[in-house]
Order: structure tokens, then sequence, then C-alpha cells
């Protein structure tokens, strides 16, 4: 009993310590970002060998960070099919793991997830010669990835004070409708059903009244104002604005269909975000840091809970409980659009009868509406909602276009249909 109070009492005087401290990681930050945005990765593009070269630095970092690497420098190895014409595109995830300290809890599992990918490269012609364009992708995602180092690096070195086990994944070809992340929650992890909770890291290297410090929370745990509460006692500089409107689509998209808690933290796509002028320059590493502070003491307090929670509180997940609706993943047969999938249905029925509203032309308003809809067990589609939009003109008329979808093939689970929930991003583009 003694030997527990003393166990009890240097935790204790730990975690005091702790919480009147920062880590200067800044330096450290700004090293990870101009490595993975070297000019001979050439945009890491998913399948490349500048993908394979990121991969294989962010392993050797996370080991060097004192993470228990789960795979070896090549990595959780996926293919998926290229574009039309195309060869297949070998990529892979790299994953770690920092083991929780409470016995009851350390076979529960936090996700921390980054994409490493990116566009890779352009080719234009100018006055008949070929030049060619990378894309750096500093902000995406090499800043993601830095503080997904560095703060593996931080619960490493306190590992004592995560009760639950803290996995640390950097998610290849997320440029390729996140297939990474899609991989590790459908096909890799056999622990997915103990994933309490997922916290992705993407677009984290600007800041200020412009790009502030945001986390956007689905299918949250149902204390979790307690958490966000809690981690505004501790000495951060900068704590995020929470967020039910999601400030750009990620690999958290994944979990939130297998209905796990997520949490996305970003600073918000900026102006350069995706084109060549996305460079390490242009970053504010300052903000990374206070950033990477306050993940490490959100990981530390929502480790801690003794539950988590993936109860939703919207009427309408609470009306849906009457008669279950399946993810499309849990589904042995997903449901198929005229005997094809979701990318199908996107070419052939969206965006064959989408109206670009032209009041919205006229004021050059784009972007990604993301929608959600239910294929019932007769193949109708119900509950067309948007989760994520940039403007109600088009939103509204990416809801019009799914509501009026034909039938599809209901999923199958076991045999027999099942309501399945299916969600689809619709992209409004200018062209130039």
């Amino acid at each position: 009993m003694k030997r527990r109070l003393i166990i009890f009492f240097v935790l204790e005087f730990c975690a005091a310590s702790l919480a009147a401290q920062n880590f200067a990681v800044a330096p450290a930050l700004r090293g990870h970002v101009d490595n993975l945005c070297a000019e001979e990765l050439d945009g890491r593009r998913a399948g490349s060998d500048g993908e394979r070269a990121a991969a294989r630095y962010l392993y050797s970092a996370l080991r060097e960070a004192g993470v228990l690497m789960l795979t070896d420098s090549l990595g959780q190895d996926f293919r998926i099919a290229g574009d039309a014409g195309s060869d297949e595109i070998a990529s892979q995830n790299i994953v770690g793991i920092v083991e929780g300290a409470d016995p009851q809890l350390r076979e529960e599992y936090i996700v921390v997830g980054a994409r490493y990918d990116h566009l890779g490269t352009h080719t234009l012609m100018i006055d008949g010669e070929p030049v060619v364009q990378v894309f750096p992708g500093a902000d995406a995602n090499a800043s993601g990835v830095a503080v997904l180092i560095e703060l593996a690096r931080m619960v490493a070195q306190y590992q004592g004070l995560f009760r639950r086990s803290i996995l640390f994944v950097g998610f290849g070809a997320g440029e390729q409708g996140m297939a990474g992340s899609w991989y590790f929650v459908n096909r890799a992890f056999e622990q997915i059903r103990d994933v309490k909770a997922m916290v992705d890291l993407n677009a984290l290297g600007r800041g200020g009244q412009s790009n502030p410090f945001q986390c956007f929370t689905q299918l949250a745990p149902v204390d979790r104002d307690y958490v966000f509460d809690k981690t505004r006692e501790t000495p951060v500089v900068t704590l995020p604005t929470v967020t039910q409107r999601p400030p750009l689509s990620s690999d958290y998209l994944s979990f939130y269909e297998r209905k796990i808690p997520v949490f996305l933290f970003t600073t918000g796509p900026a102006r350069e975000h995706r084109t060549i002028k996305d460079t390490p320059r242009l970053l504010d590493y300052a903000a990374m840091e206070s950033a990477c502070n306050y993940l490490y003491h959100f990981l530390q307090v929502l480790s801690a809970q003794d539950e988590i929670s993936t109860a939703d509180g919207d009427p309408a997940a609470r009306a849906a409980r009457a008669e279950k609706v399946y993810s499309v993943s849990e589904c042995d047969m997903r449901p198929q659009f005229f005997h094809s999938n979701e990318k199908h249905f996107l070419q052939s029925w969206v965006y064959k009868y989408l109206k670009y509203p032209a009041s919205a032309i006229e004021q050059n308003v784009q972007g990604q509406v993301l929608v959600s809809f239910i294929i019932e067990k007769d193949g109708s589609v119900t509950n067309v909602k948007v989760e994520h939009g940039i403007d109600d003109r088009l939103d509204d008329e990416a809801v019009r276009v799914v509501s009026v979808s034909p039938k599809w093939i209901p999923g199958q689970i076991k045999g027999l249909k099942v309501r399945t929930l299916m969600v689809i991003p619709v992209e409004f583009r200018l062209k130039k």
C-alpha cells in the first residue's frame, strides 16, 4: 500500500511539473518541414519515389523519438487503382505506438494521424520548352506530419502519464481518396473496434486571424466539454476554436464512417494551399509549436477519461437507431450504383446533372461540399444532408442532385440487405 502511494505521489508530482512547462519544438518542426519539402522528394506524389522517401523519413523520425514501430521502414503497404489507363499506385502507412500506462486501458487506442503525401509535380510548356513545377506541400501536409513527430516525442518521453495507448500513423495516398486511412481502418488494423478516438492533424502551418487554430469534432465523447475545459487549464498560448463545420475534408472521414469520435486540428487552408507557393518559409513555426503543446495536453486529458463513448446527440442519429444504419466499411457487399461504386455515381450522375448556380460562378465561389445520405434496403436514397458546406447555393444544389438519385443496389451483411450511410465529396470547380 505504501509503495502504491509513493508511485501515485510521483505521478501527481510529474503531472503538476508538466502543467507548468511547454516544449520548445519550433526548430525541430522547421527541420521536419524542410526535409519533407526537399526538392528531391518532388512533391511526394502518391506511389512515387518521393512519397516512399517521405515514408522512410517519418519512420526514422518516429523511431528516434522513442516510438515502438509496428511497421518497418517499408510501411504497411497497399495498392490502389490509378486513373483510367494508368498503372496501380503502391503506397504505404507508417505506424508506431506508445503503450498506455494503465493495465486496464492500454488495450484501448487513440489514433493520431497525418497524411504525408502531396500533389507531386506538374509540367508546363513555356515557349515550347517543358517546365516542371513542384508542389512542396509545406502546409499540406508537411506541417501536420512535423507536429505528429514532435507530439510523438513528447508522449514517448512522458509515457507514464497516458493511460491509453497512442497510435501514431502516417497515412499514404491521402490525395487518392484518403486511401491510406481507409486501408488502415478497414483492412490493416485488426483492433479497430478498440480505437476510442481519432485525432487528425492536417494543415497546421499557418496562424493569426485569417487562419486561426481550430478543432472540428464529430461523434465526440459524451463529456467532450470536460476535455476542452480541462485543457484550458494548461499554460499553452493558443487554444483552438471548437467547430462542428469541418474546414477541410481529411482522413478523419474513414474513422467517422465507423462511428469513431474524431477531432480534426487545423489552421485551415490558406490562400497558397495546394499551390506551388505552399513553401516552408510561409509557415508560422511558433504557432505550430503552440499547437503541438496544446495537443500534448489534449491527448493526456482524452487518454485519462474512464470511458469514451461514441454516443451521438444528433436528433437524426437518435431516430436512426430505431433501425440501425451501417457504414459502408461494415458491409460485406457495399452499395452499388448500377453495379459500380460511388466514384461512378459522381461521374455518371452527380456531375452529369449538377447545375452550377450562375450567381456563384459570377462571384467565383467554388470548393467541395461533403454530402451524406442513407441508402435504404430498397435502394432508395434518403436523409440527404450537408456534412461540410461552403455556400448555401452550392450546398443546396449538391443536395438536390443526390436526392433525385436513381435507386442503388443496397449494401448487404451476411446476405441481408441493410441501411447504409454513404459520404461523398461533390466538387464545384471553375476552369481557369
